[in-house]
């Protein structure tokens, strides 16, 4: 793996160490990485009422939108779930990333045991839905 992704992968750990997860104990954190340089991290926040939670890849890519990032600038997303699982991001997140990065973009799930496995955002959501261009 790359210098990127090391540093993609410890900023998702210590996302996942600020989650607020009381329902579920499900602590997720998540890294982006920009094209031009720029990195920000999200956890997972829940709520009594399931419906209202954030997960945290876009905790991640909203706390990137505040900074002026731009649909397809980011160009790395890496996840860290604190269980020996691996999990792919759920539908909302997959179409949240579909927006804001590129098809051939990586996505990488890493557990607490080292395991991990990458997926581009095309085979997160192949046809996924998408606003005509002008």
């Amino acid at each position: 793996m790359s210098t990127q992704f090391d540093t993609l992968l410890s900023m998702a750990k210590v996302a996942a160490t600020k989650a607020y997860a009381p329902y579920s104990n499900f602590q997720v954190g998540a890294a982006i990485h920009t094209r031009n340089g720029q990195t920000f991290m999200g956890c997972n926040v829940e709520n009594a009422s399931y419906g209202m939670a954030i997960c945290a890849e876009r905790n991640a890519i909203t706390t990137a939108v505040t900074e002026s990032v731009q649909p397809g600038e980011i160009d790395e997303l890496v996840l860290y779930i604190d269980r020996p699982e691996l999990f792919s991001p759920c539908g909302a997140c997959r179409q949240v990333i579909s927006e804001f990065m590129k098809p051939d973009a990586k996505v990488t799930a890493c557990n607490k045991n080292g395991e991990t496995k990458t997926w581009t955002v095309q085979g997160l959501l192949p046809d996924g839905f998408s606003m005509p261009e002008d």
